[in-house]
């Protein structure tokens, strides 16, 4: 692989360790395989190691959407973490987006540079869904995966791989993935582990697509303080646990991480003007255990919030006095 394609992909995949919640550090060389990385995020941290080439056209005049990686420089069997996970990917650097391969069915191999294939169709689908799914004739399944959604996919690519190649369950999943109404006789046509991976999906699918819709909506920018840096999140102005909360734009505000705990926490609220404000009661329960050092600065970014340029994408202000009700605020 050429200096500057090894350059780029190593970048992108921590580019995409970040996009996707988390921290990526390289701890091993960057041209053996596997690539090693120390990994954080919500769950804490964990060493991923990471086959990883660039994806390029299969050559076969017959199949013009046929992709593929050559597995070049390393040896049968692939060695694999035995403290954490190990995935098999390609990189497709036109897209920015990868593909998922089944390491199960790829670690054992002949002699030569064996090649993967999939349909870039696949990873065209992955960058409206997040994450989409390519069932080859082998009944392997192919993941694409968009770089927002990598750690989604190291979480959950060995359940992923191995129920999906069910014909039924790769129906399903592909639904999920595609935010379509699954039928409760469909799911209940799924061993129990079948429909906990449907359900993940479903889950990742949902918020990926309510995190896309807020983050673009404010321009990729806190609703507070414009900081970019791509340090904001998507926050939930009506909580998830609440009965009513929907994943939609109008129950979504772009905040970065000190302001977005803040808002859940019930330490600062919205109002009906669109009014970031800081909530007294919780000012005061922190001012009597002397925990309110830098507050003074904290308040003085707070004040009218930054609203998306598209009206229809505003905060519903019936959603905003549900949510206060909900905190507990006045």
């Amino acid at each position: 692989m050429p200096a500057t394609q090894l350059i780029q992909l190593i970048d992108s995949l921590i580019d995409a360790f970040e996009r996707s919640g988390g921290s990526g550090v390289l701890v091993s060389s960057a041209r053996a395989h596997p690539r090693k990385f120390v990994v954080t995020d919500s769950f804490g941290g964990m060493k991923v190691w990471v086959y990883a080439w660039t994806l390029t056209p299969g050559g076969r005049p017959q199949l013009k959407n046929e992709y593929r990686i050559q597995m070049t420089s390393v040896t049968s069997p692939l060695e694999v973490n035995p403290d954490g996970a190990t995935v098999l990917m390609g990189y497709e650097p036109n897209l920015k987006m990868f593909a998922g391969f089944d390491l199960a069915k790829h670690r054992t191999f002949t002699t030569g540079s064996p090649s993967v294939q999939v349909d870039v169709t696949c990873l065209h689908r992955a960058l409206q869904d997040g994450l989409a799914f390519h069932r080859k004739g082998n009944d392997e399944i192919v993941v694409g995966v968009r770089p927002d959604q990598l750690l989604n996919y190291v979480h959950t690519s060995t359940g992923l791989h191995r129920y999906g190649s069910n014909r039924d369950t790769f129906e399903i999943i592909s639904k999920a993935s595609s935010l379509k109404k699954i039928r409760p006789n469909e799911m209940a046509l799924l061993t129990g582990p079948r429909q906990r991976i449907v359900q993940t999906i479903s889950r990742i699918a949902r918020s990926a697509n309510f995190r896309e819709q807020v983050l673009n909506a404010y321009g990729q920018r806190c609703a507070v303080t414009r900081l970019e840096l791509r340090l904001v999140e998507a926050a939930h102005i009506l909580p998830v646990s609440a009965p009513q909360s929907i994943d939609h734009v109008v129950n979504g505000i772009s905040l970065s991480p000190t302001y977005h705990r803040a808002f859940d926490t019930g330490l600062i609220y919205l109002d009906d003007s669109y009014v970031m404000k800081l909530n007294s009661k919780k000012e005061q329960f922190l001012s009597a255990l002397k925990l309110d050092g830098g507050m003074g600065d904290f308040k003085s970014k707070l004040g009218k919030i930054h609203l998306p340029p598209d009206q229809q994408q505003w905060p519903d202000i019936d959603i905003i006095r549900k949510a206060n009700k909900y905190r507990g605020i006045d």
